[in-house]
């Protein structure tokens, strides 16, 4: 049963949960800021896709490796007239390009749950070329208290829910330990959904 919902439910209920007004708003605020030679983490079922802009990216490729979303990650690339390379791994793992073979990394409610996120940071270090920026948008640990603990006890069920996801990840600690220094990072809870599972944490990172 577990298994079906992964490949057939799951994806589906992402997609919706993503997909919300207040989140997308967030994706407009980094999305179009790739540039060049773009590397998507988690791309997931493509809800990115149609926010870059497409004079300024040469090319484009995804990591997910959720496979059965890759088919509507298509549909949405053709949607938005991008050419889109699909990689069907987990960015924690070693990614079959050189090192320094990208201009911009992408990733968007998606640090929640890699396994190991610093593992997948610092591999995203290494194929982003020097002068090259991972630009993220994530929620994560909330700096309230009480939030916190109803974040702790809502973890048990949701993450399963959720494929995995961390509501209570310390993103910008992530991010140092993974080798980034955070570029006029920005953080509030998101309007119109419940505080533990909307703090948000976006802007642009660089090795260092």
């Amino acid at each position: 049963m577990c298994g079906i919902y992964e490949r057939h439910v799951l994806p589906w209920v992402l997609d919706l949960a993503c997909g919300m007004s207040t989140v997308t708003r967030q994706r407009t605020q980094v999305v179009p800021q790739a540039v060049g030679r773009v590397l998507e983490i988690g791309i997931g079922t493509g809800l990115n896709l149609a926010h870059y802009d497409v004079v300024r990216v040469e090319s484009l490729t995804g990591v997910d490796p959720a496979v059965q979303m890759h088919r509507l990650a298509r549909r949405r690339a053709e949607r938005a007239g991008l050419d889109v390379e699909l990689i069907g791994l987990s960015a924690e793992e070693r990614l079959p390009v050189d090192d320094a073979s990208f201009d911009t990394v992408v990733m968007t409610y998606t640090l929640c749950s890699i396994p190991d996120a610093v593992a997948a940071l610092r591999e995203i270090r290494r194929v982003l070329a020097p002068g090259g920026r991972l630009l993220f948008c994530e929620h994560g640990r909330a700096p309230d208290e009480s939030v916190q603990r109803w974040q702790k006890r809502l973890q048990p069920w949701w993450g399963p829910l959720a494929g995995g996801c961390q509501l209570g990840r310390d993103i910008p600690a992530l991010l140092r330990e993974g080798g980034f220094r955070t570029d006029a990072m920005q953080e509030a809870y998101l309007r119109g959904a419940p505080r533990p599972l909307t703090y948000n944490y976006w802007g642009a990172a660089v090795p260092g």
